[in-house]
């Protein structure tokens, strides 16, 4: 029996309210010139009067040395291990765009790109075009491409230039390599299928894409697509089964609202904006939920875009709307993160993340500041991401004694 099992085992259905902020990709490493991370250079005294009154420290969220992406990051958190949950990405950006995803369905996440006339992609984004174009391009896929087939596709917008790919029909294999290079100048990777029918779902795959370049060939900057993310879809045990939380999801980014759906949580119409997460969780707050996650997506988009006075903009707003949940009073209340961003990179990064666990029953440690060096000297120490949640429960009185 592994720990996560005994969290389940004296897991019950009383104790206090959870909350989690999680401030997406917002571990940074120090910028050459500044000498420091985003989170240093911020003006962020709620965040670090917040710390003064928790247990601070480091959380690495799969592995040592191990870059997450965001879903085995937020499984991660909400007490999955990421290592035997191995959900695709298109699986949570189905979810996430409230797609009424069937079991055996596959699903993969779409970016619309630019390719050039030599076959290689020159943005991956294609300029990270408006939601309004993408739609276009999606009814046009939809009303022109086809699939020789027992069963169908769907193809849906997202928002901006991202999209989700849904293939329903019998004996479709789900472990395809991404078509998603990830760097520009390369050229689209091939499926790589491994079984018969990962080949059956890659023929399928390939046809698509094939028809949809002819398609677009005529369209700019969006003239052809890249996939990444396939997996065939089961859904997974929920919190309320597993912990005896009532979670609730507060976010705006698709994938996010995906994972929350996949671990059973009620999540609430899309908020539109920072301030409006933050309020809409007042809203909610201690009526029909005892979990409740909001979900900061740009600090992690500044820190893609290598834009660091960006990301240290988005803290800083964060940071303007802390008093609305310190005022919620919550029994425990979390700020992390789900990976690392530095903006010095522009990409995720295997850093640990900085942690803090105000609740009554924390040890209040010595760190005064809410960033990644001040957190190394927490009480916490650096651990186990996994291990937050079962901290979190605990602190919350929602875990049973052990043994006699």
């Amino acid at each position: 029996m592994n720990i996560i099992n005994v969290w389940e085992k004296l897991a019950w259905n009383q104790g206090g309210n959870i909350v989690y902020i999680i401030l997406d990709g917002v571990g940074g490493i120090p910028d050459p010139e500044k000498g420091k991370t985003e989170l240093q250079v911020a003006h962020t005294p709620n965040l670090d009067r917040l710390a003064k009154q928790s247990s601070c420290g480091l959380l690495e969220i799969v592995g040592p040395g191990i870059t997450p992406g965001s879903g085995p990051g937020h499984l991660t958190l909400f007490g999955y291990d990421a290592l035997q949950y191995k959900i695709g990405r298109g699986i949570l950006s189905a979810l996430g765009i409230e797609f009424d995803l069937q079991p055996g369905d596959v699903a993969a996440r779409v970016n619309f790109a630019t390719m050039k006339a030599d076959g290689t992609i020159a943005d991956r984004r294609a300029g990270r075009i408006e939601t309004q174009l993408n739609q276009r391009l999606s009814e046009k896929i939809n009303q022109n491409v086809s699939l020789e087939f027992e069963g169908e596709y769907f193809f849906k917008t997202v928002s901006e230039h991202r999209a989700v790919f849904v293939l329903r029909g019998t004996e479709l294999g789900g472990q395809l390599q991404d078509t998603d290079p990830q760097k520009t100048g390369l050229q689209p990777h091939g499926l790589q299928p491994q079984s018969q029918a990962d080949q059956k779902t890659a023929q399928l795959v390939e046809s698509f894409i094939k028809q949809v370049n002819q398609l677009l060939s005529d369209e700019y900057p969006a003239n052809t697509i890249l996939m990444r993310g396939f997996d065939c879809y089961n859904p997974l045990i929920s919190l309320e089964e597993r912990f005896k939380l009532k979670g609730v999801c507060i976010a705006d980014y698709p994938m996010y609202r995906g994972v929350s759906r996949l671990v059973g949580m009620d999540v609430l119409p899309r908020p539109g904006g920072m301030k409006e997460r933050f309020q809409a969780l007042k809203s909610c707050y201690g009526k029909d939920y005892n979990f409740y996650f909001l979900h900061v997506k740009h600090s992690d988009s500044r820190g893609e875009d290598k834009n660091f006075e960006g990301k240290v903009n988005v803290l800083e707003e964060v940071d303007q709307l802390m008093p609305i949940v310190t005022r919620l009073n919550p029994d425990v209340l979390v700020v992390t993160a789900d990976h690392s961003t530095p903006a010095v990179m522009g990409k995720h990064s295997w850093h640990p993340v900085p942690v803090m666990i105000k609740a009554k029953t924390a040890r209040v440690d010595s760190v005064t500041t809410f960033d990644e060096y001040a957190c190394m000297n927490g009480s916490l120490g650096l651990r186990s991401g996994l291990q937050l949640m079962g901290l979190a429960l605990a602190h919350g009185e929602r875990l049973k004694k052990y043994g006699a």
